[in-house]
C-alpha cells in the first residue's frame, strides 16, 4: 500500500511543439499543454482521473516510483488522494464493505459513498474510518514548486 499519491510524471515533446505528459506507473493516459505549466496543471486533472478509474474498476492502485529532475511529481487533488488512502488500507484490510460498515455502525450505503470516487466526503469522516482500519491520516505541506 501506497504511503502517498503523488506521482512522478514523464513529459515529452510531441511534433507539434506541445508537451505531453504522461504517468508511467498507471500505464495508460496521456495529457498536453502549450507549456510545461500548463501540462502539468492539466496532468493533475489526469492524475486525479486514473486514481478514480483505478478505484471504480477495483484495482490496484500502483506503489509511485521514484521521482528526479527528468520527471517531476504531480500532486493529487486532496480529496482523491483522501479516497484513495482509503480505498487502499480498505482493500488491505481484506474485509468486505459489509463488514466494513458495521466495524463503522454506519449504513453500508455509506461505505458504498466513502469508496465511491465521485462522492465528496468529509475528510473528518475518511479519517474516522481509516482509523478504525489501523491508519492514520498524515499531512504534509511543503513550498510549492
Amino acid at each position: 500500500m501506497p504511503d502517498g499519491y503523488n506521482y512522478p510524471a514523464d513529459i515529452q515533446r510531441d511534433e507539434d511543439g506541445r508537451h505531453v505528459v504522461a504517468f508511467p506507473d498507471f500505464g495508460w493516459g496521456a495529457t498536453d499543454g502549450a507549456t510545461k505549466e500548463e501540462a502539468l496543471a492539466e496532468a493533475r486533472d489526469l492524475l486525479r482521473e486514473l486514481i478514480a478509474t483505478t478505484i471504480r474498476e477495483g484495482g490496484d492502485l500502483p506503489e509511485p516510483s521514484p521521482i528526479g529532475e527528468e520527471r517531476p511529481m504531480v500532486v493529487p487533488p486532496v480529496q482523491i488522494a483522501l479516497k484513495a488512502a482509503l480505498y487502499d488500507a480498505w482493500r488491505h484490510a481484506g474485509i468486505s464493505r459489509r463488514q466494513f460498515a458495521r466495524d463503522l455502525d454506519v449504513a453500508e450505503s455509506e461505505v458504498r459513498r466513502m469508496l465511491n470516487p465521485d462522492h465528496a466526503t468529509k475528510a473528518a469522516t475518511i479519517d474516522r474510518a481509516l482509523r478504525r482500519l489501523g491508519k492514520r491520516l498524515s499531512v504534509t505541506v511543503s513550498e510549492a514548486a
